[in-house]
């Protein structure tokens, strides 16, 4: 029988670098700094949070798609330094399929390049494959956003191709290229999960 996030409406993973726990309308508290302090991390998003009006509502549209079961939210909790650091989500969630988009993913600048990405990968990748059993994970990225692309590339992403003039970009009359990265069940036994788990700290 094919598990669905119904069986796990309050997740959390965890591990002793960091935890995600289900996003809630009042982590809109949680994130304020970033959403005031850092409107660039914005820059390449379809959906912004930079402002509080605009955070709150980048959060209620995450929890309305939860509500429909295309998506599921985190925030993610930095325990090294015991602050929230951002957040990140499954999305197209289609298990009938057995795929899932990881993405919508964010962190405060002081949290970039200290291991914590890589830790929420971990937990998020190993939840897909080895509770829901996906057999794929896809992700995808603004093809000008290097930064998250080579993130994307270090966990252990295959780069499958880029869609060209793929969809419009935020408040602007220009369109975006996408790139689409995947990993596979198989990759992620054989080769993503090990060398992943090298680079956790």
């Amino acid at each position: 029988m094919q598990l669905t996030f119904d069986s796990f409406p309050n997740l959390v993973l965890e591990n002793e670098s960091v935890l995600l726990r289900p996003l809630q309308i009042s982590d809109v508290e949680n994130l304020l700094e970033f959403s005031i302090n850092e409107p660039d991390t914005w820059n390449f998003s379809l959906i912004r949070a930079n402002g509080q009006e605009n955070l709150v509502k980048y959060i209620q549209l995450a929890l309305e798609a939860k509500d429909k079961k295309t998506e599921f939210p985190f925030i993610v909790f930095d325990k090294k330094s015991g602050k929230y650091a951002g957040s990140t989500r499954f999305y197209d969630i289609n298990l009938s399929h057995k795929t899932v988009q990881l993405g919508y993913t964010w962190y405060g600048k002081d949290f970039r390049g200290t291991g914590l990405n890589q830790n929420c990968k971990y937990l998020l990748l190993q939840f897909a494959f080895e509770t829901l059993a996906v057999e794929r994970v896809e992700f995808r990225a603004d093809n000008n956003n290097k930064r998250s692309i080579a993130a994307m590339k270090s966990i252990g992403c295959t780069v499958e191709g880029i869609l060209r003039n793929h969809m419009p970009t935020l408040g602007s009359n220009a369109r975006r290229d996408s790139i689409i990265l995947s990993i596979l069940k198989e990759e992620w036994f054989s080769t993503v999960k090990p060398n992943l788990a090298l680079q956790l700290s």
